[in-house]
């Protein structure tokens, strides 16, 4: 209830006064008033396309500035990797992270990140070799040519 009251009373304050005034009599209102255009002009209509032109690329600015920040931070990038994981459960999975030369068994529940144990001696994992790769795109590019009508 406290939270709604601060809100309503935010909105109030940034409301505008005028709003509240309600009809100022006189010719002074008349001449206060602003002298507002065809919201339908061209002139509205290409300072609207502008602005939001300007707004969208200024999202699209931040997006690559913190894309290109979270590439700089990643210390450990390329010496840690997930090599299995194991569903226990609807939210529980049992996960076997490389870290360094380190094998690590990981719980992890929601909320929470437990270490189970650490390996002695590595369990060897397969290698995505290139030639699955060469594989994929032989049959997609396959597949491709037979729904291209001829």
């Amino acid at each position: 209830m406290k939270l709604s009251t601060r809100w309503m009373l935010a909105l109030l304050l940034a409301w505008p006064a005028d709003v509240f005034a309600g009809q100022v009599v006189g010719s002074a209102a008349q001449a206060a008033a602003p002298q507002v255009g065809d919201p339908f002009s061209l002139a509205s209509l290409g300072q609207f396309v502008f602005g939001l032109l300007v707004v969208v690329g200024m999202i699209f600015a931040l997006a690559w500035m913190l894309h290109r920040m979270n590439r700089i931070q990643g210390g450990v990038q390329g010496r840690m990797r997930i090599l299995a994981g194991l569903p226990l459960g609807s939210r529980e999975r049992v996960v076997l992270v490389q870290v360094g030369d380190e094998q690590i068994l990981l719980g992890v529940a929601p909320g929470r990140v437990s270490r189970l144990h650490v390996l002695e001696h590595p369990l060897e994992t397969k290698s995505v070799e290139p030639e699955n790769d060469e594989s994929f795109r032989k049959r997609l590019a396959a597949a491709m040519q037979r729904r291209r009508p001829q």
